[in-house]
C-alpha cells in the first residue's frame, strides 16, 4: 500500500510537471494482463496462465509532433505462469521444499506467480488526430523488471501439495523483456486522453535459476545414471490490456 501512495504522489507531482512542457505528457495505467512461461525444453512445457496486472506512471517525451520516446515506473502483478515437468528431477534447487516435495516426478506442474518493479522505455508513433481519435503504436518497447516478491505451488500427482513457496531464491532477481504494442487515444478535454490499446511482451533472458538442478526425461537411463545439470531457459510471456490516461 506504501508504494501504492508514492506511486500516486508521484503522478500528481508528474502531472503539475507536464502542464508547463508541450513536449512531455504524463499518465498512469491499471492495466490487465496475461502471462505464461515456455522454455526451450521438450521436456518441460507451459501449462497455464496467470490473470495479472500493471499498475504504474507512463511518460511521453515527444522530439517531433507524432514521435515520442516513452517511459515509465510501475508494479507487475502475477506475471509468470506454469510448467509442467515431463520427467524426474530437483527443481527450485536454492528454495525451502518440504522434502517430501524436494524430488519431482513425471506430470508435476510448478506455477510462478512473480512480482516485479518495472522500467520500461521505448519509442511510439501516432497518427493526426481523426475527429477525437488518434491511433498509435509502440516500436518496440524494452523493460527492466526488478523481482520483489515470488511465489510458486506445486500439483499434479500428489495429495497435499504444498502451495504459496517463497520461491524468490529460484528466481533471477533482474529480468529483461522486448514487445510491441498498439492502440489509440481518445481526447476528453484539453491535453487529457484516455488510452487503450495492446502489447505483446517476451524476455530474452532465463527468468529462473538453474544452479544444481537435475532433470532427465524418464525414458533416458544414460541420463538418469548420470543426470546433468538442468539448464533450460524459461521465458516470461505476457499479452497485456493497456488501460490509462494521459495528461
Amino acid at each position: 500500500m506504501k508504494k501504492i501512495i508514492a506511486v500516486l504522489l508521484t503522478l500528481g507531482l508528474a502531472i503539475q510537471f507536464s502542464q508547463a512542457q508541450n513536449d512531455f505528457r504524463f499518465g498512469f495505467q491499471v492495466s490487465p494482463s496475461f502471462g505464461w512461461m515456455s522454455t526451450n525444453s521438450p521436456d518441460i512445457t507451459g501449462n497455464g496462465t496467470n490473470l495479472g496486472l500493471k499498475l504504474g506512471l507512463i511518460g511521453e517525451k515527444y522530439f517531433r509532433e507524432n514521435y515520442a520516446f516513452t517511459f515509465g515506473l510501475g508494479f507487475g502483478f502475477n506475471e509468470g505462469g506454469t510448467l509442467k515437468y515431463n520427467g524426474e528431477g530437483e527443481v527450485w534447487p536454492e528454495v525451502e521444499v518440504p522434502a517430501d516435495f524436494r524430488t519431482i516426478i513425471t506430470g508435476t506442474n510448478l506455477k510462478n506467480s512473480l512480482q516485479y518493479i518495472e522500467i520500461p522505455v521505448g519509442l511510439k508513433l501516432r497518427t493526426q488526430e481523426f475527429g477525437y481519435f488518434r491511433f498509435f503504436a509502440d516500436i518496440p518497447v524494452i523493460t527492466l523488471g526488478i523481482l520483489t516478491q515470488a511465489k510458486g505451488d506445486i500439483s499434479g500427482p500428489y495429495e497435499n501439495p504444498p502451495e504459496g513457496l517463497d520461491i524468490r531464491k529460484g528466481i533471477n532477481f533482474l529480468t529483461y523483456s522486448w514487445g510491441v504494442g498498439g492502440g489509440t487515444e481518445y481526447t476528453i478535454g484539453d491535453n487529457i486522453a484516455l488510452l487503450a490499446g495492446i502489447q505483446f511482451q517476451t524476455s530474452f533472458l532465463d527468468v529462473t535459476k538453474d544452479e544444481g538442478t537435475t532433470f532427465c526425461p524418464t525414458d533416458n537411463f544414460d541420463c538418469a545414471l548420470n543426470p546433468p545439470k538442468e539448464d533450460s531457459n524459461g521465458k516470461n510471456n505476457m499479452i497485456t490490456l493497456k488501460l490509462g490516461v494521459l495528461f
